[in-house]
């Protein structure tokens, strides 16, 4: 489990440094595996400005950028191979003697195809900030230029991981830790947040487990007519910050619910559903696409979430790829259940499938905080989307 100091704040009000939380969770049995400042990988990034961008007069799938690096000497040359480089872009400029966080490589001044360049501009890859590769970071308008990139994408902030003991899936959530701090004397935790938020309608898909032993409770909520573009920026910031890649608005709202309260969810692209959404036993030989691309053959022995046309969801495991959101969703569907600890744990192991939510669901998840938790990923949904 990692957490940050920022983030940890934002439950528990304290003036503790982060030695301070190591020594207290230690103190506490939460033994701490380690601290990393990911700052210190970052040193020679910074938000940078392309001001010019003309093609490389010895390659075509080259260009030869002018960069502002917000020092206030003269503009930099580079030479970029991003399809997306172009005049006006804002993003991170790796200087030379900076070292890049992905391959090691230190950068220098140096000759491409007969022209210098002075440094590279960065992919989230190269920083280990994500996975994509097909272009350079696109920071928004308004990112300072000049300013250090790790303060900036808070990037800097420590991040303490912490073993987590079996027992203690109560503080599989940011928030879990903060109570266990404030318990011990480190701060005061702060009241919880959770909106009263009343359904306008009947749900516009049915909602039900047909599978009253793994799945005890199936909550769920529709919304209509919301946009799943980027999630805010210091949602983005605090998942990076412990290893979660962003992906949309919907489905970084999950993501950081499940890290932040220790409670897994899932939201549905409802034009994807066919029929009611039911918590069911699969049929021997089923099989579903997860998340992961992989397909995964089913026993009767095992819960899964699914409409009329088949299985979505190894449930409490991971999501199906056909219903998950896209840019193009409108229309969801949010689920909050209660899985059976030994179903999740047993269909795990057979299948040879981890996942974040496994860890979770089958350590236990509070069964009281299914309401809440629907008020609380609802609110986030109104808010973003």
């Amino acid at each position: 489990m990692k957490i940050t100091l920022d983030w940890l704040k934002a439950h528990l009000d304290t003036e503790a440094t982060v030695d301070d939380v190591v020594a207290a969770l230690n103190r506490i049995g939460h033994e701490v595996e380690g601290v990393e400042n990911p700052a210190e990988r970052l040193t020679g990034f910074r938000v940078a400005k392309v001001l010019t961008a003309e093609r490389h007069p010895q390659a075509d799938k080259l260009q030869v950028l002018t960069v502002d690096a917000g020092d206030g000497g003269a503009p930099l040359q580079i030479v970029c191979g991003a399809p997306n480089a172009r005049a006006g872009l804002i993003g991170v400029l790796g200087l030379p003697g900076a070292v890049v966080p992905a391959n090691g490589m230190e950068l220098k001044v140096a000759a491409v195809r007969g022209i210098e360049s002075n440094g590279m501009m960065c992919s989230t890859r190269e920083l280990e900030l994500g996975d994509d590769h097909d272009g350079i970071i696109e920071l928004p308008e308004d990112a300072p230029v000049g300013a250090n990139f790790a303060d900036y994408s808070g990037a800097g902030e420590p991040v303490i991981d912490i073993s987590i003991t079996p027992n203690r899936q109560d503080c599989m959530g940011v928030r879990g830790i903060a109570r266990d701090l404030a318990a011990a004397g480190l701060g005061t935790l702060k009241p919880l947040d959770v909106p009263t938020i009343v359904g306008e309608d009947a749900p516009a898909t049915e909602i039900r487990t047909d599978d009253s032993e793994g799945c005890p409770a199936f909550y769920g909520r529709t919304i209509s007519g919301v946009a799943n573009g980027s999630a805010p920026e210091w949602m983005r910031r605090r998942l990076e910050a412990v290893g979660q890649r962003s992906i949309s608005a919907l489905v970084d709202i999950s993501n950081y619910v499940m890290f932040d309260l220790g409670r897994p969810s899932h939201i549905y692209d409802r034009a994807r559903l066919d029929g009611a959404l039911v918590a069911r036993r699969a049929k021997d030989g089923e099989t579903v696409t997860a998340l992961n691309g992989k397909a995964y053959t089913l026993a009767d022995t095992m819960t899964v979430i699914a409409d009329d046309s088949g299985v979505h969801d190894i449930a409490g495991i991971m999501g199906g790829e056909h219903s998950g959101c896209s840019e193009t969703t409108t229309d969801v569907l949010i689920e909050i259940a209660y899985f059976t600890p030994e179903r999740i744990a047993l269909t795990g192991q057979a299948l040879g499938l981890t996942s974040d939510a496994r860890s979770r669901f089958e350590r236990g998840v509070d069964p009281a905080f299914l309401d809440d938790a629907t008020a609380i990923v609802t609110g986030h949904v109104l808010a973003i989307c």
